[in-house]
């Protein structure tokens, strides 16, 4: 396997090499207008994997899913570099040292503290109680982040639904409400809602899609007591625990001090300008910087001060973490043409879609449509430049997001709902969908595939919904 996997790849390099010297020609710092879109090919390679080899080569995957992570980020980086040498290098530093790094440290800080709390006692996951707890989970993401509520409350809800045959479906509900819509109220709830406030959005001003928020969220819970309840009766009545009573208790509290000082450290990265420093050619902030510093200093304080005990009956390891970090590494390296591109807006390849865009329902569904897939963030970045652009031409971007915000909040609003809403389209949506899928495999769920997913349930419910939000709302 390994051989034939070796032959792949060289075959694929050189099927990349023929293309990429028609493009070298024209080799300049600004590869967005130049790369055309089977630049994406390697991308989409990584996320045919990530859907299709699970399924067909199970064994396979478990044990080398770094390595096809990594064979498909070869498949793009030796030619890229070997044509566009600096420019391409400097390219791929850019995305690991501003994008890459602080995505996984974030993660990591949050998968450790949030493993240092242990949520005991009596938590028989019934219908009502399962839905309290996604209820919890969705007006706390839009405070700490969809990442920290998913973290703090994943493990609680597999340990109430341990004892159940049928729960895949809560899992997934897990990731619609708590993993994304749940980010949408405030700045700190989802990272492209971040970008639009240091953009001049004020920190308030996404309460306006608190309508579209609750639209979804009483849908989805809705939906989801209904579902659930009818999987309850179906239980085997074997399988219901034990009825004796222990009280709510909650291990490991002072790791709460250490999670309020991750969001406090993304918080001043934001609001905080000290300068910058050069680390290869890349402009990093001394902010950003510091919040890394910090995501590390909490993360470790919480390993040395957590309890061994606390890690071992939350079932702690570090797998899950460990999985999302190889294979967003290769997204990561994979994706750059695909950002480029959307970042040279109407001159790069995507110039057609961009410009075909006007009305609030085409925004939401393209944004959404590409955040599905896409890094949610850096899409909702490039819309909301397209809209200044386009309606407020030649006006400074302080004075053109002050009249967006009043003139056109549909259209924000459009934008915003869009990167938040429909990351919870697939697995690789949104940084925690991921991560949650892989804890709850951990811990013996029996999760649906890339695809599984999105034909059992993110198509048949949550385009549904979002059809009808199109006409409700936009």
């Amino acid at each position: 396997m390994t051989r034939k996997l070796i032959t792949f790849n060289i075959a694929l390099i050189f099927c990349f090499i023929i293309p990429y010297t028609c493009l070298a020609a024209e080799n300049s710092t600004n590869l967005g207008p130049l790369l055309p879109l089977w630049s994406i090919l390697p991308f989409a390679g990584i996320l045919l994997s990530i859907a299709l080899i699970p399924l067909v080569f199970p064994h396979f995957w478990h044990y080398h899913f770094p390595k096809v992570s990594f064979f498909w980020s070869l498949v793009f980086v030796i030619p890229f570099v070997y044509f566009f040498k600096e420019t391409a290098l400097r390219e791929i530093a850019h995305i690991i040292i501003i994008d890459y790094i602080p995505f996984i440290l974030l993660l990591w800080s949050l998968f450790v503290v949030s493993g240092g709390i242990h949520i005991k006692g009596t938590l028989k996951g019934t219908p009502a109680i399962n839905s309290i707890i996604l209820l919890i989970g969705t007006i706390l993401a839009s405070f700490i982040g969809t990442t920290g509520a998913s973290m703090l409350l994943i493990r609680p809800i597999l340990r109430s639904n341990s004892w159940r045959a049928y729960k895949v479906h809560t899992i997934v509900f897990f990731i619609f409400l708590v993993s994304n819509i749940g980010g949408s109220l405030t700045p700190l709830g989802d990272p492209p809602l971040f970008l639009g406030f240091l953009h001049g959005v004020p920190f308030f001003w996404t309460m306006n899609i608190l309508p579209e928020m609750m639209f979804a969220s009483i849908f989805l819970l809705l939906v989801y007591f209904i579902l659930d309840s009818h999987y309850y009766k179906k239980e085997i009545l074997t399988a219901v625990p034990d009825s004796e009573q222990e009280p709510i208790k909650i291990d490991g509290v002072h790791n709460f001090i250490f999670l309020f000082g991750i969001v406090g450290a993304v918080l001043f990265s934001g609001n905080i300008k000290l300068g910058q420093i050069n680390f290869f050619g890349i402009n990093q902030t001394i902010e950003n910087l510091i919040k890394d510093a910090l995501l590390i200093l909490m993360g470790s304080a919480s390993l040395i001060t957590t309890r061994k005990e606390i890690h071992k009956n939350n079932d702690f390891i570090w797998a899950p973490i460990l999985e999302v970090a190889y294979l967003f590494a290769g997204i990561f390296i994979t994706i750059i043409p695909a950002l480029a591109i959307l970042r040279a807006g109407e001159n790069g390849a995507l110039h057609w879609l961009i410009k075909s865009v006007d009305s609030p329902a085409q925004y939401l569904w393209t944004v959404g449509m590409l955040s599905s897939f896409l890094d949610n963030a850096p899409t909702y970045l490039t819309f909301f430049n397209s809209m200044l652009g386009k309606f407020y031409t030649g006006i400074p971007e302080a004075s053109a997001v002050a009249l967006l915000i009043v003139e056109k909040i549909h259209h924000l609003a459009a934008i915003s709902v869009g990167a938040v809403f429909m990351g919870a389209n697939t697995y690789i949506g949104n940084a925690p969908n991921f991560m949650v899928k892989s804890i709850a495999e951990e811990a013996g769920v029996n999760m649906p595939s890339f695809f599984g997913y999105m034909v059992k349930y993110s198509i048949p419910i949550l385009l549904v919904l979002f059809i009808i939000m199109t006409f409700v709302f936009f």
